[in-house]
């Protein structure tokens, strides 16, 4: 017989909270007051001095809604609150706003009287919103898969103290999942070996992949079960609610042979990896698998009123399965398990889709949203999500990246907006960094909104948090924070992304390297010379203020940043000055690179949050023996570096998604790269050749499989640190910007072109002067200074003979003082010159192309959006029927602009290259980013949809693509003589003979952008 809903919370020692829409949380409330329990103890925990000073006393739960009063006297503080985490919460604000103090997840100031101020009146304060929940699906992987119960105790009290109430806990599903796939006929031994390393495990509860980083030990589950039994107590004995995965249908391999009638999907592929299958929802076998994983998950983990699962994430494939069925027996299976649970969901991408929500009960569904702060045309989620219930979220952090900031003005806008609307659906707020730990100021902010009654004034709130956050006012805090206010935590989700840029000391190596990881943003969001004055006004604060964690924390995120930020201007130094093939420039620019991360690696060495070091200590502990302590470490190692195998760091794109500026990784990997890149580019300029390629992934994948025995503790001081970061940056003549346009990309006699040169200062510490222009044209084109402004210098193009080549290249150089000390930066841009091709080539163009050749050298200028699936926008210089089915074809790419990742330039073959959507398409190319790929028609149907890539190739580079029938091989090289094969493919409808060329795509997306590609050598024999 089923228990009344209030009769059967009751029974679990919890209450129904009314009128709170997608299930409210349950909390613990006392009937009765209390001066100890466990916010008493917690408060022992992080302030033994002084605990014994404040009272907390249960206050009635009322209309429902969390709410906490504070008062007292000094040296007796009293605290009411509906449950021991809103008590917390209660005197945290009294901490923050009275006694100038805080407790963070990075860096604290409890430098408090030895009696506790009395606040200047009592106050009060009500959630506005019943869930407050954190922590991000992949948090554990990428904040702490090793850590102890003392990490989870402090970060539960953390939690607590800034007013969450529901938390998603992933430890311990290992052992569930163990425990209830046995039962349907898989050895232990199977199941360890589906299970990834805990580095990896949320991916796999993502149903991504399965695997990597194991076999986990029988030892390792047992371990991380009685943790996570810890931690789920720990909550609900603070009135919180555990938040635990609930279960879509993700099986073992094999499943349905030792299931018979069991209906699976395969799944396919996630970025690189073989997803597990998935287990039709509609059927009678899944219910009895889902029946199984919640009594098994109660019986280890106890029951929660969230469960936090998607269906098909990122791309999973329903098959033949209905969205809006499959959803509907996973609700059903969950509350015949859990009558009075709601189904947590993340609104990511496309989820939730309309037709699983038309499917469910709505009222039994909470949305976190990850796109509030990151998508513009994100307006009325109560439309997108037909009224379902939903938490405004915020994901500022992808991959545990250390970059500082977070869209903060859009908070203030839209948070108090969307939940006064009328219609309003919002019930909560959803802390979502992918990892956590970073970024106090946002965690402060972001969790002071459910407990405000109107939106923050920003100024007034990062003025407020320089005090709290060091102990009392000072001018020097306060300019910097609001410095950060307006750069680092001024952005908005205007641009798109609601997380900051990052340095590229992290990126591998690339001139064209624009982010470290392939999804983040690709240029600063602030004003990179603005934000070095927080940096000057840090260390300029009154040394009194400097003993707290939180100033040496804030400190080195700040120095880091400033330092970081400077990759951003060095490299494209570098390529200017390699493009221009002078190589003492490089070199010098070179040597300037490798002194800042060494300085890098001296800086976050002082901070025990930033050791590569501790993370792999970390994991080895948990090893029970030697072998798998070596495992164990490479999973966790390989997650910040090549992340998966090669299929997933290359094809994936999953290399460095979660690069860090961490001691070990700076100083180890980081410089290695680009000290190997250096060489072998200042090398290739020495003996004028194409650089050789440098196989990126069997590098890292080495140097993540070694044992590193680095330093777990920090070293060196973190001030004096940081001012050596400030002294070395204000001398420093390479923080200036080049930049170079023209009106023209075309150039002939009678077609002058102007070219435009843009000098910017980016130095916040040291303003350059004595800036001066020059331009060193080729060999048959002049240039006619003109008048220009500040900062800029003009110059008129004219050809004045026969081009010497079809793309000359033209270098503005500008010089100018820093610090007393000269210095000069270039900026090469190409200028193609115009002439057409000869016989017995033939030109197509869909891209707007312009086309030039000077005896055996061809230039190509153009832009085009994409050259994949239906989109084909590109120009080639055709040999037409150039290609039989016994044949090779060749070029080397001299040149190619940047103008987008994967723009493209090389050879095509189509069987008619001036007809779209003819059969037979596939093209070789090289692309500033992705090295070159080979992409073709795999089905026939004339559009590309299919590729392979080599990474680490960069112009000149030679292609030559080799034709058996309809078997084509691609191969690339740096010098002409070692070849490295692309892949062989097979084109299913090519003709006999086809056509052959030499093209070139911008791939520039939206942006308009044009660039010029350099050919030389084009044969087919």
């Amino acid at each position: 017989m089923r228990m009344a809903r209030r009769s059967f919370l009751s029974a679990l020692g919890i209450a129904a909270v009314p009128g709170a829409a997608g299930g409210a949380p349950p909390a613990v409330r006392p009937s009765a007051p209390r001066t100890g329990g466990p916010a008493a103890d917690a408060l022992a925990r992080l302030l033994p001095r002084h605990h014994r000073q404040v009272e907390f006393r249960a206050l009635p739960g009322g209309d429902g809604a969390d709410a906490f009063r504070v008062g007292g006297r000094t040296g007796l503080i009293t605290v009411e609150g509906t449950t021991p985490a809103v008590q917390l919460a209660g005197f945290h604000h009294y901490l923050r706003h009275t006694a100038h103090a805080h407790v963070s997840w990075a860096g604290e100031q409890t430098d408090l009287p030895a009696r506790l101020p009395a606040p200047a009146a009592p106050y009060a304060r009500t959630a506005n919103v019943p869930h407050r929940f954190a922590l991000n699906d992949t948090g554990e992987g990428y904040t702490a898969p090793y850590a102890d119960w003392a990490w989870w105790e402090r970060t539960i009290d953390v939690l607590a103290l800034h007013g969450v109430n529901e938390v998603l806990v992933c430890l311990g599903s290992d052992t569930v999942h163990r425990r209830v796939f046995e039962e349907f006929g898989h050895t232990a031994q199977e199941l360890r070996e589906w299970v990834p390393g805990p580095a990896h495990q949320p991916w796999w509860l993502l149903q991504n992949l399965s695997g990597f980083g194991g076999p986990v030990s029988q030892q390792l589950l047992d371990a991380r079960a009685a943790l996570a039994r810890r931690v789920v107590d720990r909550l609900r004995e603070l009135g919180m609610s555990p938040v635990l995965p609930g279960w879509s249908g993700a099986v073992p391999d094999g499943f349905a042979d030792r299931n018979p009638g069991a209906v699976v999907i395969p799944q396919g592929r996630w970025l690189g990896f073989d997803r597990p299958d998935w287990l039709d929802p509609r059927t009678g076998l899944f219910a009895r698998v889902a029946a199984a994983f919640y009594r098994v998950q109660g019986e280890l983990l106890g029951e929660a009123a969230l469960y936090r699962t998607d269906l098909l994430h990122e791309g999973g494939r329903p098959g033949g399965v209905p969205v809006g069925e499959a959803a509907r027996a996973v609700q059903e299976a969950l509350l015949t398990a859990r009558p009075d649970a709601v189904w947590a969901v993340l609104g990511w991408q496309s989820n939730p889709a309309r037709e699983l929500l038309d499917a469910v009960d709505r009222d039994r569904m909470l949305v976190l949203d990850g796109l509030s702060d990151r998508r513009p045309a994100v307006v009325d989620r109560e439309t997108d999500w037909a009224g379902t219930p939903y938490a405004f979220g915020s994901i500022w952090n992808f991959g545990g990246h250390t970059t500082l900031g977070a869209n903060t003005p859009d908070w203030a806008r839209l948070y108090h907006a969307w939940l006064a609307k009328e219609g309003s659906a919002l019930r909560g707020i959803a802390l979502m960094p992918e990892a956590s730990h970073n970024n106090p100021a946002a965690l402060a902010l972001f969790t002071d909104l459910p407990w405000s009654e109107a939106a923050p004034d920003l100024a007034s709130w990062f003025s407020g948090w320089s005090v709290q956050r060091y102990g009392a006012p000072d001018p020097h805090a306060a300019a910097a924070w609001d410095v950060l206010r307006r750069t680092a935590y001024g952005t908005t989700r205007e641009d798109g992304w609601s997380e900051a840029h990052e340095g590229l000391y992290g990126a591998r190596p690339a001139l064209t390297a624009a982010s470290a990881a392939a999804w983040s943003p690709r240029a600063p969001r602030y004003d990179v010379r603005e934000f070095d004055r927080a940096l000057t006004g840090l260390l300029a604060v009154a040394p009194k203020l400097r003993r707290s964690s939180a100033y040496r924390c804030d400190l080195l995120d700040v120095a880091r940043q400033a330092l970081s930020n400077r990759s951003r201007v060095l490299l494209p130094a570098l390529r200017a000055a390699h493009a221009a093939g002078d190589r003492e420039r490089f070199d010098r620019l070179a040597r300037v690179w490798m002194r800042h991360m060494e300085l890098l690696e001296a800086l976050v060495a002082t901070d025990g949050r930033h050791l590569l070091g501790r993370w792999a200590a970390d994991a080895r502990r948990w090893g029970a023996d030697r072998a798998e302590a070596d495992r164990l470490e490479y999973d966790a190692v390989s997650l910040l570096t090549v992340w998966g195998p090669r299929r997933a760091a290359d094809e994936g794109r999953l290399h460095d998604y979660a690069n860090r500026e961490w001691s070990g990784l700076v100083g180890g990997l980081y410089a290695l790269r680009w000290r190997t890149l250096f060489e072998e580019l200042s090398a290739a300029l020495a003996e004028d050749r194409g650089p050789a390629p440098v196989d990126w992934f069997a590098l890292e994948d080495a140097w993540a499989r070694r044992r590193h025995d680095l330093p777990a503790e920090p070293a060196g001081d973190t001030w004096r640190a940081a001012v050596r970061v400030r002294e070395e940056l204000a001398r420093d003549t390479c923080q200036t910007s080049l930049t170079a346009s023209v009106d023209g990309r075309v150039l002939g006699p009678d077609r002058p072109v102007v070219l435009t040169a843009r000098f910017e200062d980016l130095n916040g510490f040291t303003p350059a002067r004595d800036v001066s222009f020059s331009l060193a044209p080729p060999r048959g084109v002049t240039a006619e200074p003109l008048p220009a402004g500040p900062g800029r210098a003009s110059w008129r193009l004219t050809a004045a003979g026969p081009a010497a080549s079809p793309a000359p290249l033209l270098v503005p150089v500008a010089r100018c003082t820093v610090g007393g000390a000269p210095g000069s930066v270039t900026a090469a841009v190409r200028v193609m010159t115009a002439g057409g091709v000869g016989a017995p080539h033939r030109t197509v163009s869909s891209n707007g192309a312009v086309f030039a050749q000077v005896g055996d050298r061809f230039a190509v200028e153009g832009g085009g959006r994409d050259m994949w699936g239906a989109t084909e926008e590109f120009g080639a210089v055709v040999h037409p029927g150039g290609l039989p089915g016994r044949a090779r074809a060749t070029v080397r790419v001299l040149h190619q602009d940047p103008t987008g990742a994967w723009a493209r330039a090389g050879l095509v073959v189509r069987d008619d290259l001036a007809a779209p959507g003819s059969p037979g398409f596939l093209s070789l190319a090289l692309t500033p980013a992705n090295g070159v790929v080979l992409s073709w028609d795999s089905d026939g149907d004339g559009r590309l949809d299919s590729r392979r890539l080599l990474a680490g190739y960069a112009a000149p580079v030679h292609l030559r693509l080799t034709r058996d029938g309809r078997r084509c091989t691609g191969e690339c090289s740096a010098d002409g003589r070692v070849w490295e094969t692309v892949a062989a493919v097979t084109l299913p409808a090519a003709a006999p003979v086809q056509d052959v060329g030499i093209f070139m795509s911008a791939v520039g997306g939206g942006s308009g952008a044009r660039g010029v590609a350099g050919f030389s050598g084009f044969s087919v024999t």
